[in-house]
């Protein structure tokens, strides 16, 4: 499949990428404390996105594997020793996937630190073999089952996501799976079983984070001039939560 996007900034191994930023994290970009850049570009629109600021990429900042790199080695002894890695987040990172790719080996390689992919999966045809070589997990976001409410909720299509999901599971490759529970828009029943059901079937999930929606990025849409059509949705009760864990559960997968 060919998927058409915008012309932006070229950007490649040799003329670095589009950054929007770079923080440590722990617990929410992959195991341990965490090395994270964010890449700037996304081909989605989903309604709950929570940096809507990382969209395009010309709101990033052009910069070279080289600093990247060496700022992430301040932290490497740091990040050793607490089990972590870096992870190359977004936006969206295949959409700069020589970019990508090089901080990926460079990661690994160079600094000796686990690497985990954030991605949405749109874009995985981007992924070469060796990229994905490089990438010692996948954080796949999986937003929805429903293909129509997959693209309401994000502007495309939901199976370009599945065939990526496929391939890693083919490859053999760690996934974590990441579902954003929506009030009155993913929470279905019926939505949060056939997401359960695939991500079971592929045999590589270890994990599933059910993250509750949160409208910690309305200010950020409202500074954009754009409107944040969830502004009246309300954040998932406890129950709600559990009763989509439990739905993942009982489909053998670990869910948090």
């Amino acid at each position: 499949m060919t998927v058409m996007l915008p012309a932006e900034l070229p950007v490649g191994p040799q003329t670095g990428g589009s950054v929007h930023s770079w923080d440590l994290s722990t617990g929410v970009d992959g195991p341990g404390t965490r090395f994270v850049v964010f890449l700037a570009g996304c081909p989605l629109n989903c309604l709950y996105c929570h940096n809507p600021d990382t969209m395009r990429m010309r709101n990033g900042t052009r910069t070279g594997a080289d600093e990247v790199v060496a700022e992430a080695s301040k932290y490497t002894a740091f990040i050793h020793a607490a089990g972590g890695g870096a992870t190359v987040s977004g936006g969206e990172p295949l959409l700069q996937p020589d970019f990508a790719g090089e901080l990926f080996h460079r990661f690994k390689h160079e600094l000796g630190l686990h690497t985990a992919l954030d991605t949405s999966g749109f874009l995985g045809a981007r992924a070469s073999d060796e990229l994905l070589a490089d990438v010692d997990l996948v954080l796949l976001d999986v937003k929805s089952w429903d293909q129509g409410l997959y693209r309401k909720v994000t502007g495309q299509r939901l199976d370009p996501t599945l065939a990526f999901a496929r391939r890693l599971a083919d490859l053999g490759k760690e996934v974590w799976v990441r579902f954003v529970l929506v009030p009155g828009l993913t929470d279905p029943a019926e939505n949060v079983d056939g997401v359960a059901a695939f991500a079971a079937s592929l045999g590589n999930v270890s994990r599933v984070d059910v993250l509750p929606f949160h409208k910690l990025g309305q200010a950020k849409w409202e500074a954009l001039g754009r409107d944040f059509t969830l502004a009246d949705t309300p954040t998932p009760s406890p129950e709600q939560l559990r009763a989509a864990r439990d739905a993942f559960a009982a489909h053998g997968l670990h869910a948090v």
